[in-house]
């Protein structure tokens, strides 16, 4: 019992599973261009290792909305994916093609 109490708890939280939520509404006359981009994402995205699910979702009411639902296998993972070339491509087009910045939301579950 005694290992068990000498566990460090930053190894534990770095090797747990992200679960991230992404909120992205494109400008109207750029949601063609955004969608294309985020489905270009999906196809790369689904290839990395680190990712268990990658599920881009569009609004019903509001096509300019998108919703990513993610799980990656580690934190390291996830920071990896953020360094990809398709990421950074999205990255580039967030200040001109979308009506504000993506709401990021990482969790665990309990």
């Amino acid at each position: 019992m005694a290992g068990i109490l000498n566990i460090n708890p930053s190894k534990i939280l770095f090797n747990m599973k992200i679960y991230l939520t992404a909120v992205i509404k494109a400008k109207e006359e750029y949601q063609a261009e955004v969608l294309e981009t985020l489905q270009n994402m999906v196809k790369e995205t689904r290839k990395e290792e680190a990712c268990e699910l990658y599920s881009l979702h569009q609004g019903i009411e509001d096509k300019n909305q998108f919703i990513f639902y993610e799980i990656w296998k580690s934190e390291e993972g996830l920071a990896q994916h953020n360094q990809q070339p398709y990421i950074q491509a999205f990255g580039a087009i967030v200040d001109e093609k979308l009506q504000e910045k993506p709401q990021i939301y990482t969790t665990h579950i309990l």
